[in-house]
């Protein structure tokens, strides 16, 4: 089925072209490079997987509750609009706020996708270019796997929100080569990991978990990346143009906080724009997540070096302020872990299934034996 057939409200055009500016820098020093780099470059050939392969596709998804979504947490809930809905209203609510959910995460790796191949034209550094076309390689993979799941499992898919897209489009055209850095691997690539790791922890469901986890073990490196070339570079500019930088942060923040409302979502429930925008706002749970979704790019903005005074004041009164102090490290080793303790615990049940079949099989082959005699 053709993926337009699938959206809530279908784009008008299925392309949209960003002009491109900036330069194709190429590199003639073949040297080694920076050895923090070129590590991450080698980790990230090493950790090459096959989405169509790691992941069981087999797993069934209920498409009406595919994450296991308490009642509790959904913005309708105890409203006067809860009290109307009947059981299959509810599940269609799931639906589509998890069809939403994973077509954000779609469209911001296909975007990543593309900033990654920007990184390649227009670094400078050729450590930096090899790592990126590493990270090409993760970002469409995770665009294919995010595709098949709503396609295969959820059956739906939501066009890209309005401030999702600015946010790309400002960042693909900035001519300056660290903006691709900036824009995907601090702002967009820290939200969705935040994103994906409440979801990955509180979800019950094995196969959006498995997702989750493999895709976030791929991103612990991407930003690991941005991290170093930006702090490399950042220590060189000038105080007007790291006010510059900041700028691009407040403003990015501020786009990606209000994008994360599903808005979208209660107006196809036949809710007006403005009173969907209200029930948004006035969620508790909605409250902690926007906040909670600022976890890993308040303490990468810090680490690499913008922390002026004008972006801790915008800090403060979105209150992530003290966001700052988290342990990025840690939280980027724990997304290793996770992934590779699912792995350990998925191939330990699938060997111990197979030394079933096995045994049942020779004794089922010792009893056929014993008849026959």
């Amino acid at each position: 089925m053709s993926t337009r057939d699938l959206y809530t409200k279908a784009p008008e055009d299925p392309i949209w072209p960003v002009p491109a500016s900036g330069s194709a820098r190429f590199n003639w020093e073949y040297d080694d490079g920076r050895d923090r780099l070129l590590a991450l470059y080698q980790k990230g050939k090493d950790k090459q997987w096959d989405g169509a392969t790691r992941i069981d596709w087999d797993l069934e998804v209920d498409p009406y509750d595919p994450l296991g979504t308490p009642d509790d947490v959904l913005t309708l809930h105890g409203t006067r609009h809860w009290d109307r809905m009947t059981e299959k209203d509810k599940g269609d609510l799931r639906r589509h706020y998890a069809a939403w959910q994973f077509s954000q995460f779609l469209h911001g790796e296909q975007g990543a996708m593309v900033c990654a191949a920007r990184i390649v034209e227009s670094v400078p550094d050729l450590d930096a270019k090899f790592y990126s076309a590493t990270q090409t390689m993760d970002e469409a993979r995770h665009a294919e796997i995010y595709g098949r799941f709503l396609h295969e499992k959820i059956g739906m898919l939501y066009p890209i929100n309005d401030n999702l897209q600015g946010l790309l489009g400002d960042t693909l055209r900035d001519s300056r080569w660290d903006m691709p850095y900036l824009g995907m691997q601090v702002l967009i690539e820290g939200l969705a990991l935040a994103a994906f790791g409440m979801i990955r922890d509180t979800t019950d469901k094995p196969l959006p978990k498995q997702i989750l986890a493999y895709v976030m073990q791929d991103e612990a490196r991407h930003v690991a990346f941005g991290r170093m070339a930006l702090r490399d570079y950042y220590r060189q500019l000038s105080d007007a143009e790291l006010r510059e930088r900041e700028e691009f942060v407040i403003e990015g923040c501020h786009l990606m906080r209000d994008r994360l409302r599903g808005v979208e979502v209660l107006e196809n429930f036949g809710i007006p724009k403005q009173e969907a925008e209200q029930l948004s706002e006035e969620s508790e749970f909605l409250h902690l997540f926007r906040k909670l979704l600022f976890s890993r790019i308040v303490p990468c903005v810090k680490d690499i070096g913008l922390w002026g005074p004008r972006l801790q004041k915008a800090y403060v009164d979105m209150g992530v302020l003290d966001l700052g102090d988290s342990d990025l490290d840690l939280l980027m080793t724990q997304d290793e872990e996770i992934a590779e303790r699912l792995d350990r615990e998925r191939f330990a049940v699938e060997e111990r299934e197979r030394v079933e079949e096995v045994a049942e099989a020779i004794a089922q082959g010792g009893a056929d034996g014993a008849e026959g005699d």
